[in-house]
């Protein structure tokens, strides 16, 4: 046997095994998906009256948290306008075995 055709097979087999988790690490945070949705708790931040110029206010929403296992409620804050995107609000949305949060996020105008 060559030792350098062994070599370069042995060298293919571990790229295609780091390739393979490398793939299955970015699926690590995949979909969760709940069977009731939650509801908004009792205290909501309301937007303010005065506006904070150069900054878009973003309504409190649900997000993920993976230590507590569960959504917890963000309260509504002002982030800084992106130039050329708009702000689109998070949503929850129903899907095969209950619901999913959509987050919020920016989309070019």
């Amino acid at each position: 046997m060559n030792i350098q055709k062994e070599m370069k097979r042995l060298l293919g087999i571990l790229a295609v095994i780091l390739l393979m988790m490398t793939a299955s690490v970015n699926r690590a945070d995949a979909q969760v998906v709940v069977k009731v949705k939650p509801v908004r708790p009792k205290v909501v931040v309301v937007k303010p009256a005065k506006t904070k110029r150069g900054h878009i206010w973003v309504n409190g929403h649900w997000k993920w948290n993976r230590r507590a296992n569960k959504y917890v409620w963000v309260k509504g804050y002002w982030a800084k306008q992106k130039r050329g995107k708009i702000w689109v609000a998070g949503s929850w949305k129903k899907v095969p075995g209950g619901w999913k949060y959509v987050p919020g996020h920016w989309r070019l105008a």
